[in-house]
């Protein structure tokens, strides 16, 4: 039995992943914030706050009862917000690389020992906006996953050493619970912004015409699947990723700025 532990699986990708993981034949661990109200065979889910360093301890004792050895650790678990990085909270700032960023760290940190003990692997998943410049308004995430990119690229150095892959997933637009908050956080943004009334409109039309691209999310549950029938899996996987911010990646900053000037104004 492949015993696999996903972050994020009450819902989303995390969900459609352990679905998918639990209909050929791993037994998932799904550990999330809150349940998912649907029972499934196959699947064992547990609530963990990945903020919270004593909860990630606590599931770590539910899963070793179960087994000394994870096939893989799958980190989903994520928010998104949008804001301006002049007007938003230091409470807010802080909270979203608790979540995003320490909160894979904590994950991983916790239950390496299983992994290593089964010759797993570890995958984490950032954004396709990792590797780009940062876009307005959507900087905080965009930060946030640029770092979580940076932590899993070192990541994959040091355990390489220890023979445990570690491999970053960069899903582009994804139809989950995230990209419908994105919508309500454009709104809240709209609603509080003193700086920018006049621009938010614009570029929620903008975000509206890339979230008209997204994928189901079985689709990464999919690639996820492949990915652990691999013998040996590449380090990075980009799925759906958008031409539009790939070609406007290749323009310099200056440029970049000029361009959503012009846009939004």
């Amino acid at each position: 039995m492949n015993y696999v532990l996903i972050t994020g699986g009450a819902s989303g990708m995390g969900r459609a992943t352990a679905l998918k993981l639990a209909e050929n034949g791993y037994y998932v661990f799904s550990c999330d914030i809150k349940k998912n109200e649907q029972e499934v065979e196959g699947i064992e889910q547990i609530v963990v706050d990945v903020t919270d360093m004593q909860s990630v301890k606590e599931a770590f004792e539910v899963v070793s009862q179960k087994t000394n050895s994870l096939f893989a650790v799958i980190n989903f678990a994520g928010i998104i917000m949008m804001n301006s990085l002049i007007e938003i909270s230091e409470e807010d700032f802080v909270k979203i690389f608790n979540v995003n960023v320490f909160g894979a760290y904590r994950i991983n940190k916790t239950f390496f020992p299983l992994v290593k003990n089964g010759g797993g692997r570890i995958i984490v998943t950032t954004s396709e906006l990792a590797p780009n410049k940062i876009l307005p308004f959507n900087a905080i995430y965009s930060i946030s996953k640029k770092a979580l990119d940076a932590y899993a690229q070192g990541l994959t150095m040091e355990l390489s050493l220890l023979g445990v892959p570690v491999i970053t997933l960069r899903p582009g637009a994804v139809e989950t619970p995230i990209l419908k908050d994105s919508n309500k956080e454009m709104e809240l943004l709209n609603n509080n912004t003193e700086l920018y009334k006049n621009t938010i409109t614009n570029f929620k039309k903008i975000v509206d015409k890339e979230q008209g691209g997204a994928i189901s999310p079985t689709k990464i549950a999919e690639l996820v699947l492949r990915i652990l029938k691999k013998r040996n899996p590449k380090h990075i996987y980009s799925k759906n990723v958008s031409k539009k911010l790939k070609l406007l990646n290749l323009l310099p900053t200056k440029m970049q700025a000029k361009i959503f000037k012009m846009m939004l104004k």
